[in-house]
């Protein structure tokens, strides 16, 4: 196999275990109501910016391109790029970033205890440095570093 085929099945084999990590969090009994309200997406308004690692980055981008789209949407408005300003939904809610999954929102029942999920955290750094990571990073900074690696 040469190197550029490598690169591209340690990519597909990171993404798909960060996949897996997101569907065990979704089998753990934590009590969430997320109704989409999506105020946690309104970044300047919460003070806070998802922080993703590697292989999260690189799922995002992925779904990214899934929907069409080569380049990070471009917001000015202190919005997540990934919510659609047409429709104020998010474009890539199956692949979005542990962070969001396990948010702080009241709404949905505030954030997850560590305790709860810290043996998926440590799946995810562990993905990370198997993808030459060097830990989280601000979302969208991590994203066009991943879409670089796509190209």
């Amino acid at each position: 196999m040469n190197r550029a085929a490598e690169l591209v099945e340690n990519i597909n084999r990171g993404v798909a275990a960060v996949r897996d990590v997101y569907r065990e969090l979704e089998t753990r009994p934590v009590n969430r109501n997320c109704a989409l309200r999506r105020e946690c997406c309104h970044f300047t308004l919460t003070g806070r910016t998802p922080h993703v690692t590697r292989g999260e980055a690189l799922a995002l981008a992925k779904a990214l391109r899934a929907t069409g789209r080569t380049r990070m949407p471009s917001r000015f408005d202190g919005c997540c790029p990934f919510l659609s300003a047409a429709t104020g939904k998010c474009m890539v809610y199956a692949d979005r970033p542990f962070g969001c999954r396990t948010h702080f929102c009241a709404a949905a029942g505030g954030p997850y205890a560590r305790h709860e999920v810290a043996d998926l955290v440590q799946r995810l750094e562990q993905i990370d440095r198997e993808l030459d990571g060097d830990g989280a990073h601000v979302m969208l900074d991590a994203v066009e570093d991943a879409l670089a690696h796509l190209r």
